[in-house]
């Protein structure tokens, strides 16, 4: 196995330029960065792992983690995959550092302004849609401290990579679904979290165009906002349904499904409904058994938060850049029958 020091002969550099190089510390130019880096590809370089963990374990590694939802059955998922990825982070002293918001520009700015008041390492974020946000990712990887965007994305922030499903994949899947189960033909009304959400924007988005062009006897009544809300998403099926009576069928592409589906659940003596879902959790598996929801896509949120996770820690740990700029997990389809 090549050495540092053999890498830095090579490359005619010191071994203290090599390791900053190696362990992403900064302070080489470009030239000798990529140098040093194409030498340790030909030699088949592995950073010691073990060295390494000793060397960091006197450091203060602190992981900042901003998401939308406490109590949001998906989020809640999310974090439990972090949370046994953390453990296998130990002997490298990680800390992680939860903040959740409600999906509110306002709460999210004054939240991603106090979690990076704690000297953060790096930051995996759910971001809002927005240039505020944009611009304060931004300030943090213009500083060096990288950032992994997790199930939404934003443009132009200069994060290292994005983990979700393809949400547009999601949609399109909704879509079909809905069109075998109605035959094609529904009046639907969809339940988002926030427009200015990008995944749930795209989601619509690939509903819409699967409806286009497959199902022309399937028709968007409206779309509402419940910001993951479940009191509001009650109240927005109850007025949906008032508002559009010929509403047969549902399309919920973010949270907040108790409230929407509780909403339902009172209707349906009167009428049966097809609803299509997100996600695979104990409120959505009830409902199902109660014949409220038709079937459910799973977007492995589990698998997010720890995807999101080895990533940035592999970056901070390793200078071990991601594999893949956007990393998609695959989808998955649940009907009653298959729980």
């Amino acid at each position: 196995m090549a050495t540092m020091q053999e890498i830095a002969e090579l490359a005619g550099v010191s071994r203290g330029t090599v390791d900053r190089v190696l362990n992403n510390r900064g302070g080489v130019n470009d030239a000798t960065r990529d140098k040093i880096l194409e030498i340790k590809k030909l030699l088949n370089y592995e950073t010691n792992r073990a060295g390494l963990a000793l060397a960091t374990q006197k450091k203060d590694i602190k992981i900042g983690v901003l998401s939308y939802g406490a109590g949001n059955p998906f989020f809640d998922e999310v974090k439990n995959g972090m949370d046994r990825h953390l453990k296998d982070l130990s002997i490298y002293g990680c800390e992680l550092i939860y903040r959740q918001t409600r999906f509110n520009l306002k709460e999210q700015l004054a939240a991603f302004d106090e979690i990076t008041k704690e000297n953060l390492t790096g930051l995996i974020i759910t971001p809002y849609d927005d240039e505020e946000i944009r611009k304060r990712i931004r300030s943090l990887t213009d500083r060096g401290i990288p950032v992994v965007t997790l199930n939404s994305d934003i443009s132009d922030c200069g994060r290292i990579a994005y983990v979700s499903t393809d949400s547009y994949r999601s949609g399109q899947t909704a879509a079909g679904l809905l069109g075998m189960i109605t035959n094609g033909r529904a009046e639907v009304g969809i339940i988002t979290g926030s427009r200015s959400i990008r995944s749930q924007e795209i989601r619509i988005r690939g509903f819409k165009d699967i409806i286009k062009k497959k199902y022309p006897g399937i028709h968007i009544e409206a779309i509402e906002e419940c910001f993951d809300d479940d009191y509001k998403s009650y109240e927005t099926v109850q007025r949906m349904k008032l508002e559009y009576p010929t509403i047969d069928a549902f399309f919920f592409s973010g949270g907040a499904v108790y409230g929407g589906c509780k909403a339902l659940h009172q209707m349906t003596t009167r009428q049966k409904f097809s609803v299509i879902t997100l996600d695979d959790s104990d409120i959505i598996r009830d409902f199902m058994q109660k014949d409220v929801i038709s079937a459910t896509i799973c977007l492995s949120p589990y698998r997010q938060g720890f995807r999101s996770l080895s990533i940035l820690a592999e970056y901070i740990l390793f200078g071990k850049q991601p594999e893949e700029e956007e990393n998609m997990l695959d989808i998955s389809i649940k009907i009653k029958e298959s729980l």
